[in-house]
């Protein structure tokens, strides 16, 4: 399941990450929002899908509710971090130290707001499912998170490559 899960991560956002990288000087207009949402709703089911293959809980109404509950909120936060690597890319080797500072407060705040998040409907998941699929929930989400966290740092340029 871990590397059927990192193959369709790594294929979806290597992709995704290059489409932006290439739109650099494109700002997050009306038609990359489209583009962005769309992404979003296909990878959306297929990760619905494997968290189904993954909990083994169909009929867990409350769970679902909540799950669909949380990536309503995920993937708003997952517009911010894809603005938050289009402004890299627009800003890539001409960003200065005030600039890479304002950068990197709004990257740690964003990072932040995912954990917290995942955090608050393990919580919520705990109340209504048990610790059990909370804690099966969390898991597959960092798992997830991380992965795509790696591929995007293993897709974009360090800063020190600016030089």
């Amino acid at each position: 399941m871990k590397i059927k899960i990192i193959n369709l991560i790594s294929k979806k956002f290597v992709l995704a990450l290059g489409f932006l990288i290439a739109v650099g000087n494109i700002s997050f207009a009306q038609s990359l929002q489209e583009e962005v949402e769309m992404f979003q709703a296909v990878f959306g089911m297929e990760k619905k899908d494997m968290t189904m293959a993954f909990m083994d809980n169909e009929g867990d109404t409350a769970f679902w509710m909540l799950y669909d509950e949380y990536e309503v909120q995920r993937k708003l936060l997952g517009q911010k971090r894809l603005q938050i690597l289009v402004n890299y890319a627009n800003t890539y080797g001409v960003i200065g130290d005030e600039q890479t500072d304002e950068l990197m407060k709004v990257v740690m705040t964003q990072k932040k707001s995912l954990d917290k998040l995942i955090d608050k409907y393990y919580k919520k998941i705990k109340k209504s499912s048990g610790s059990k699929v909370a804690a099966q929930f969390y898991q597959l989400e960092n798992y997830i998170l991380s992965a795509i966290r790696l591929e995007i740092l293993d897709s974009i340029p360090f800063f020190d490559e600016f030089d």
